[in-house]
């Protein structure tokens, strides 16, 4: 299967390959294990941060490459090639949905503060936005700020937290005001007073992914720790929803990739009716088909990044590929499953992996239904 793409170029395929051979020799052979433990070990993350993977789109004076939205989706389409989606989204939750905001909105102090560890791998983030009534639905968030003060007191509860068992530093959503968008952003450290995990959760996919519900009661912080512009939160985590679904886009491609190279092999071989698997027409045509839409969705992804480089307003467009590869990377994994026969419903074989992990793609980072309603609203 071909990936030559317009948008490539040398510096993007040495990226790719150096990201390979991370995973060949560092997640693969490891990672099963990290399933069952319910969590990536840290030192693979330092390692990660230490070859400076971890600050791709952040200031070099901080030990970040100052790259571009282009550069960012290739790291995500090449992490992606892993079979393993809770290694993969415990690295992208930290690089393109949490510590962004600290790069977006964060002051100099705050920059000063933290942004070297976090390219490090020293301190892993987590973001703190979803609750128990509100998902996709930002605005519908209940946990509260308010100042008393010099500090501020948060209260409330998040849930669905990717990496919020063991993350090191929370950028977390409280309402600030009586509007529905009266929204602030937070830096929160693990071991604050009144701020606790409440439980781990346990997911069909992700394994290797921790997820948590946290607890926020009474947890004073200063002033200091006030994200950005107090009520403008709101639109700070609208403004990275696009680099996360373009990321989340990026795990449903390289799903869609794995899967049919797993796929096209094991048909080839799989003896059935007097002959391979791959001589039957209506499977070598559905993968056929199936390639094609993977290939298109591809080009439309990076299309997208590249349009974020140009300065473009692309909500309708990212929403259109959040929900497209959502539902493409079900239809893809399920169907190759199903040409697995027996063997694809075995824990431990990466078909089965991949078809657990691939569920969530339609829910997280914005239902399918919602970013279709995004996309409907700007017609």
């Amino acid at each position: 299967m071909s990936n030559a793409s317009i948008y490539d170029t040398p510096e993007y395929e040495s990226l790719r390959d150096q990201i390979g051979r991370f995973i060949a020799k560092e997640v693969e052979p490891h990672a099963a294990a990290w399933e069952e433990q319910g969590c990536v070990p840290r030192e693979v993350l330092k390692r990660m941060g230490q070859a400076g993977l971890f600050g791709l789109m952040y200031e070099e004076k901080y030990g970040g490459a100052d790259s571009d939205a282009m550069t960012n989706l290739v790291f995500a389409e090449a992490l992606s090639q892993s079979t393993f989606a809770g290694f993969i989204i415990t690295v992208l939750v930290h690089t393109d949905m949490a510590s962004p905001h600290l790069h977006h909105a964060g002051n100099v102090a705050q920059k000063d503060k933290y942004m070297k560890k976090v390219i490090a791998g020293e301190l892993i983030t987590a973001v703190g936005i979803t609750e128990p009534g509100a998902g996709s639905d930002v605005a519908g968030i209940r946990s509260t700020a308010r100042r008393e003060g010099d500090d501020w007191v948060l209260n409330g509860t998040k849930m669905f937290i990717t990496n919020g068992v063991y993350a090191d530093l929370y950028f977390v959503a409280a309402k600030t005001g009586p509007g529905k968008r009266d929204i602030s952003m937070f830096i929160v450290e693990k071991g604050t007073p009144g701020f606790t995990v409440g439980r781990a959760l346990k997911k069909t996919g992700w394994l290797s992914s921790d997820t948590a519900e946290l607890i926020f009661d009474n947890v004073r912080i200063p002033a200091g720790n006030l994200l950005g512009e107090e009520g403008k939160g709101f639109y700070s985590v609208m403004k990275n929803f696009q680099t996360e679904r373009i990321a989340l886009a990026a795990m449903a491609v390289g799903h869609c990739q794995q899967a049919l190279k797993l796929t096209l092999d094991y048909v080839r071989q799989r003896q059935a009716f007097g002959g391979t698997l791959w001589d039957q027409q209506t499977i070598r045509q559905r993968l056929a088909m199936l390639d094609a839409k993977t290939r298109a969705a591809r080009q439309f992804m990076y299309h997208c990044a590249w349009r974020v480089t140009q300065g473009h307003d692309i909500v309708q467009d990212v929403s259109m590929l959040k929900a497209l590869t959502g539902e493409l990377v079900n239809e893809v994994v399920q169907t190759c499953q199903q040409f697995h026969g027996g063997m694809g419903y075995i824990r431990e074989t990466a078909i089965e992996r991949l078809w657990r992990d691939a569920r969530v793609l339609a829910i997280g980072g914005g239902a399918t239904e919602v970013m279709l309603e995004e996309v409907a609203k700007r017609y």
